[in-house]
């Protein structure tokens, strides 16, 4: 990614002018990762944040006897780690496949959301945004059946879209969907059975999102 990628891809995130967008880009600085890396431990000193470019980004947490539990998953145009200070790490987190993101220390982020207007109101909604995605999360983790769950998590990956490109693991979604990898594998056996989804290597494709939707129950 070179400055100028890098600034549109401010700009476009916070909704901000080039000069907000200018501003943080020297704060923000690129990584590349490739899929299944860690990018901090559970129990961690945390003073950082990063903004995801491309990618998917997955945060985990482990009970008192090594259960693990997904809490959440990031994708392109989304925020996470510390801020406004500097925090612990209370859950792992790592990506789902190769990714790029911008890091910045929490502190010198915040600083920049005081002092210019539209970086401020840029981070509001950000954040705004990654709350209500959180509150559909919880909703369907106390409502939906385990397979409605999956459901959910796979409309939640296509965003809209028809692809899901790379498809994702069915250990991945079970861990998404607050179920078991078995359960996952049978919702998604049922779809593909009665066509409504197909999946190969390279990508997972809907065929019919209305019915998808419907079965979200």
């Amino acid at each position: 990614m070179d400055i100028e990628e890098q600034i549109e891809a401010i700009g476009a995130i916070f909704r901000c002018g080039r000069s907000s967008a200018e501003s943080l880009s020297r704060v923000l600085i690129p990584q590349l990762l490739g899929a299944k890396e860690i990018i901090a431990h559970q129990g961690e000193p945390s003073q950082y944040c990063w903004l995801v470019i491309d990618g998917a980004i997955r945060i985990e947490t482990f009970g008192l006897e090594g259960q693990r539990q997904q809490l959440a998953q990031h994708g392109p145009g989304e925020f996470f780690g510390a801020y406004p200070a500097p925090t612990v790490h209370r859950a792992e987190i790592g990506t789902l496949a190769e990714s790029t993101l911008l890091r910045a220390e929490a502190t010198k982020i915040a600083e920049l959301v005081a002092a210019d207007a539209e970086i401020g109101a840029g981070m509001a909604r950000l954040l705004a945004r990654q709350l209500d995605r959180a509150l559909d999360r919880m909703v369907a983790r106390t409502t939906y059946s385990a397979a409605g769950r999956v459901y959910a998590e796979l409309l939640a990956l296509a965003d809209g879209r028809e692809r899901i490109a790379p498809p994702p693991r069915v250990t991945t979604l079970a861990l998404s969907a607050n179920t078991t990898r078995e359960t996952a594998s049978r919702a998604i056996a049922a779809l593909i059975r009665r066509g409504i989804i197909s999946r190969d290597e390279g990508q997972l494709v809907i065929h019919a999102p209305r019915m998808l939707h419907e079965l979200v129950c």
